[in-house]
């Protein structure tokens, strides 16, 4: 259900990519499919919750999209294998454990789980 003032949509770039390409790792390591809409842009639909890190140190300085696993090593094997760069290994965090990763584009995701 759609409601004002609640995350929506999440666009990222395919900029160091192709199209593509980033349509293909996201199709390998995590399933997704794929809308387009012309040659240019395609659309997703997997889930969106957020949150804001204000620790200094920690904090990205672009949004960081988190997506859920019940299986992280399971996860993170499918992601090196679909061709993704791990740029953070798995680690604890207060909540459950985390990996990043930067996808074709060079775009930097987390996964994490909470056990």
């Amino acid at each position: 259900m759609r409601e004002t003032g609640k995350l929506d949509y999440l666009e990222m770039p395919a900029g160091n990519g192709t199209i593509d390409s980033v349509k293909s790792f996201y199709a390998r390591a995590f399933s997704w499919s794929f809308t387009d809409y012309g040659p240019s842009y395609s659309a997703f639909s997997e889930g969106l919750d957020g949150g804001f890190d204000g620790n200094p140190d920690e904090a990205a300085r672009k949004p960081l999209p988190v997506l859920y696993s019940t299986e992280l090593e399971a996860t993170l094997k499918a992601v090196e294998d679909a061709g993704g760069n791990i740029v953070r290994p798995i680690f604890s965090f207060p909540g459950g454990r985390r990996f990043h990763f930067t996808d074709p584009a060079g775009n930097e995701l987390a996964v994490w789980s909470e056990t």
